[in-house]
């Protein structure tokens, strides 16, 4: 059952604050990582997944493992950017995402790498079924 989430890229709307700056008046390099989390929670929302009912439930928390990152055009004070998820490839314990950050073009673009770790001890474990099982639905063909 796939929730109503389109199996191909999640976007969602994010504002640039000021808080968001740096002094030079652009979107400081790591808040775009804020930018890209954002985007994941509600990708994994959407797809039917609130992280307090994983760890609640399933004993387990996604974190990521690494991100890959290019900066191509910076983002100002009071853009609305588009953030994107889409899911590439789908492991035992983990999922890799190519995401980007957009306005008239493309300004960020990264690969992240997230794994399932039991919520105790936080070692990698399987992706519980039934989170596996949704998320195959959103994986590329």
């Amino acid at each position: 059952m796939n929730l109503g989430l389109a199996p191909d890229t999640f976007s969602f709307p994010v504002r640039v604050y000021y808080e968001d700056t740096d002094s030079g008046g652009v979107v400081y390099y790591a808040n775009y990582l804020k930018f890209l989390e954002r985007a994941r929670t509600e990708w994994l929302r959407a797809a039917g997944f609130e992280q307090p009912e994983l760890l609640r439930d399933h004993n387990v928390i996604f974190v990521v493992r690494s991100v890959a990152i290019e900066y191509l055009r910076p983002a100002q004070f009071n853009d609305e950017l588009t953030v994107t998820v889409r899911m590439e490839k789908l492991g035992r314990s983990t999922i890799e995402v190519f995401q980007t950050v957009e306005r008239d073009a493309k300004l960020v673009e990264a690969t992240v790498k997230i794994v399932c770790v039991d919520g105790a001890s936080f070692k990698p474990v399987s992706i519980p079924a039934p989170i596996k099982q949704q998320l195959e639905s959103l994986a590329p063909a």
